[in-house]
């Protein structure tokens, strides 16, 4: 069995070209939005917590061209998918659902009081549909970045990211919190970013120079999974609620530990989760400032059975893949990211062992859950921007 480490085209020359032959002239412009891998702090953006994501080396990439006239014509090349539609009276699209992350950036930027006159776009890229890599926010945030440069609105980095989640909860439905567009607009090579979700500050992280980060694609897709994500979201404001917080944030171990009981046992597993999930990332950025990834993986391995056993956002394939991982040689610890329901595992391994590991993974995935898994060797990479 040879697991999938698929040779990627030249996005950047293949999407020009594209757009060429679709528009018949060439792009005024071409951006990058990249993918994300979350580290740890999972299911914590939303309760004001802390988040340590890295950018990835797979991005949406994206060539654009403005027009005369008020009309949005939009080809999705991985997707085989094209619309067109009016910048007039922009609402979400429930036949083509797809188009909703495009529509929803131009909508609020257009609230935001920035007149657009139109535009060409042709987008396609790498990062890995409902794999929890954020492919969502990489289209937003890309989108965002050509409307800035293309129509000179000089947006601030927050203020972008922003009006990209917006356009999230409005136009697709899933109310997000921020670490996805702040990362793929933050990113820094080398680095993961410390993203403190209340006061919107971040702080680069290095990452150990002998450390690889593996994502490991189980196969199995999330599909939609907003209304467990928004459940999830409205069980911690009643958490938080009951325990007279503003969020979950304002509880650290101790406090939490001492009032738990007051909660119903439902609630209770939601909110042990992210408090102890805030505890874990700060004490996660701690290790990897001292360059101590076995201490690093033993916090990601805790950070899993949090989110299978108390978040209850795991599953069958995710379990296995982050189990197989952890046993390894070389592997430091490993655990679900993104959302949950499916989608990867993130893994911290030894670069000396990163081919055995992934060999070794990956037969006995594939033996045990009868998908083919794909695996993806991230480097940190920059934040998003023209090319």
């Amino acid at each position: 069995m040879e697991p999938k480490i698929s040779d990627q085209p030249n996005f950047q020359e293949w999407i020009a070209l594209l757009f060429q032959e679709k528009f018949g002239y060439p792009p005024q412009g071409q951006f990058r939005a990249p993918g994300r891998v979350n580290l740890i702090g999972e299911h914590t953006d939303y309760n004001d917590g802390f988040v340590l994501p890295m950018a990835i080396d797979r991005a949406v990439w994206l060539a654009a061209g403005r027009r005369d006239d008020r009309q949005v014509r939009l080809l999705a090349c991985t997707l085989e998918r094209e619309a067109t539609f009016s910048l007039n009276d922009l609402q979400p699209d429930p036949e083509a659902r797809w188009t909703n992350y495009v529509r929803g950036v131009l909508a609020l930027l257009e609230r935001a009081g920035h007149r657009l006159s139109g535009l060409d776009l042709v987008y396609g890229g790498d990062v890995p549909i409902g794999a929890g890599l954020s492919s969502s926010a990489a289209v937003e945030v890309a989108v965002a970045v050509a409307a800035n440069h293309l129509f000179g609105l000089d947006l601030p980095l927050l203020e972008m990211a922003r009006l990209c989640q917006q356009a999230e909860h409005e136009f697709a439905g899933t109310h997000c919190g921020l670490m996805d567009q702040l990362i793929s607009l933050l990113g820094q090579e080398g680095h993961a970013l410390l993203i403190d979700c209340r006061h919107l500050t971040w702080e680069p992280v290095p990452l150990p120079p002998d450390a690889a980060v593996v994502v490991c694609d189980t196969g199995r897709r999330r599909g939609l999974v907003e209304s467990a994500y928004n459940e999830r979201r409205a069980q911690c404001e009643e958490g938080a609620r009951r325990l007279g917080v503003m969020a979950l944030r304002d509880l650290d171990v101790e406090r939490f530990d001492s009032q738990a009981a007051r909660l119903p046992p439902l609630l209770r597993k939601r909110c042990h989760h992210v408090v102890y999930e805030n505890d874990r990332t700060l004490r996660a950025v701690q290790t990897l400032r001292r360059g101590d990834a076995a201490a690093f993986g033993r916090l990601m391995n805790a950070s899993h059975t949090s989110l299978r056993d108390l978040y209850e956002v795991s599953c069958e394939e995710l379990d296995l893949m982050a189990a197989l991982a952890q046993q390894q040689a070389g592997c430091w610890g490993a655990r679900m990211t993104g959302a949950g329901f499916g989608g990867c595992v993130v893994a911290m391994v030894e670069h000396g062992l990163v081919d055995p590991f992934i060999q070794t993974v990956g037969s006995l995935y594939e033996r045990q859950a009868l998908r083919t898994p794909s695996f993806y060797l991230c480097r940190a990479s920059a934040g998003a921007g023209p090319v």
